[in-house]
């Protein structure tokens, strides 16, 4: 059986369900928004406790990775982004979503092969490094008790 393109659109149309657009934009704006206000609130809350303005921003970047990283290992930020679509991709619970799933993904190839290499294919070198140093950086800062 040899379908046009237009016949098979027509026959894609009638099988699939109607997909309501602006019921998910809308969700999604408001997903990225929580996540954004939860990070804004993160800030505040560090900045309450004393810490200065960069330190503050550092420390709300450190909590973001660390909470994104946490979902995803336990299938939460999966489960969130299959509803609210783009409103995950936030740009550094997206990033740090990226970086961890490929972990978790390639784990059973090995830490280097698997995990290591993969990591650095699917996030980039940049996004690792950045993630992996802000960690450290924040760890660092709190054990000196600068934080």
């Amino acid at each position: 059986m040899h379908l046009s393109s237009e016949e098979y659109a027509r026959l894609v149309r009638q099988a699939g369900p109607p997909s309501p657009l602006g019921k998910d934009c809308l969700w999604a704006f408001c997903v990225g928004g929580g996540i954004c206000a939860a990070g804004q609130a993160l800030r505040q809350a560090f900045l309450a406790a004393g810490a200065d303005g960069e330190t503050a921003g550092a420390l709300t970047s450190c909590t973001l990775i660390a909470l994104s990283a946490l979902a995803t290992a336990f299938g939460w930020y999966q489960k969130l982004a299959a509803r609210a679509g783009a409103g995950t991709l936030v740009p550094i619970t997206g990033f740090a979503n990226a970086v961890v799933s490929a972990a978790i993904e390639f784990f059973p190839e090995g830490r280097v092969a698997g995990t290591g290499a993969k990591m650095f294919t699917i996030a980039g070198p940049v996004i690792v490094y950045g993630t992996l140093a802000s960690a450290v950086y924040g760890l660092a800062l709190w054990l000196a008790g600068l934080i």
